[in-house]
């Protein structure tokens, strides 16, 4: 079959135009919803990020380092009596808080971490005191927390039995109201992201993970790559939702990549969902939200469902914003049609 010149340059000329009309669409609305540029920048998971990204700013304003904002702020989401981060969280199915929390810098790309941690207080500077103090990277179970204590972090005493048995009571006597509660509460983690003055970035996580977990079992917030992830040259990434379905995927990493490919924060967070959905077999039915931030102070956050909110601030503004979410049609051809 022949075309005409006259006609494969009009066709040609029609297509380029509708693609450049789509990526400009496509581009100003990426930079209506996350472009800032200013820098020192926060961002976190969630509405109650929002004070412990006050609090990071004001340890920046103080002389802190960007590491000093991210313990800081963390640490105030850990005190605050969130149900699902720090001691007041939600216990496993034995009755017992373990906590997840792991920390990074981009300066020399390093990383500490602890894992299925119990009756430490701030298990977020026990993750900082890993990367700083020994040549590990994470520590898990008793041997953390043993950790912990030798490095002086304020600690609460441990009865197993007795927490076991006050777990039962309280579930027995509120079965419905417990099952609503975990609907809602079971992935609140506080991811925490840090944009210096300097350009360099550094993120945390904590979380004391799903509510009723089999004891011992761990998330993906203390993984580095999947529930947080800092590259200084790019950005960095921090997820919050079912930690099993961020780590198999090394989410927050994928995040970052997408960002190094050019994607502005907003554009990754979205597409390492959509990346996701298209592999797993619930489809959008997954429970992971992301947040992120680049080099350059802008940011974004993406869910895989409607309703994700996520906090940012900066030294003149900070506001609780609502991520866009993914819907099944949006994933593409090879999960469009998941029921």
């Amino acid at each position: 079959m022949s075309i005409s010149r006259r006609k494969f340059i009009t066709r040609t000329s029609m297509g380029v135009t509708s693609g450049i009309v789509l990526s400009k669409t496509r581009g100003i609305a990426a930079e209506r919803n996350s472009s800032t540029g200013e820098k020192p920048l926060i961002v976190s998971t969630w509405p109650f990020g929002k004070p412990a990204n006050e609090a990071a700013l004001k340890a920046l304003l103080g002389g802190g380092s960007i590491l000093d904002a991210v313990e800081q702020g963390i640490r105030l989401t850990e005190d605050s009596g969130n149900s699902s981060v720090g001691l007041s969280g939600i216990p496993n199915a034995a009755g017992v808080v373990q906590q997840d929390a792991c920390i990074m810098t981009g300066i020399g790309h390093r990383a500490g971490s602890v894992a299925a941690i119990e009756g430490i207080k701030h298990p977020i500077s026990a993750a900082r005191r890993v990367m700083e103090m020994t040549p590990h990277v994470m520590l898990v179970g008793e041997g953390a927390r043993q950790f912990a204590l030798e490095e002086g972090l304020e600690s609460v005493e441990i009865n197993s039995a007795e927490r076991h048995e006050a777990w039962r009571k309280k579930r027995a006597a509120s079965k419905a109201a417990e099952g609503a509660k975990k609907k809602t509460d079971n992935h609140d983690t506080i991811a925490l992201l840090v944009l210096g003055a300097d350009g360099n970035i550094a993120g945390g996580c904590s979380t004391s993970g799903w509510g009723g977990k089999l004891p011992g079992r761990v998330g993906d917030s203390p993984i580095i790559g999947s529930g947080l992830y800092v590259d200084n040259d790019i950005g960095a990434a921090g997820a919050t939702g079912l930690g099993e379905n961020v780590m198999r995927y090394c989410g927050s990493f994928l995040v970052v990549e997408l960002m190094r490919q050019g994607m502005t924060p907003e554009e990754a967070c979205l597409e390492a969902i959509r990346r996701i959905a298209r592999k797993d077999p619930k489809g959008t039915d997954i429970s992971v939200n992301f947040v992120a931030l680049d080099k350059k102070g802008r940011y974004g956050a993406a869910g895989s469902a409607k309703g994700f909110q996520y906090s940012v601030t900066g030294s003149t503004s900070s506001q609780v914003l609502k991520a866009p979410g993914v819907g099944r049609l949006d994933i593409g051809p090879e999960g469009g049609n998941r029921k």
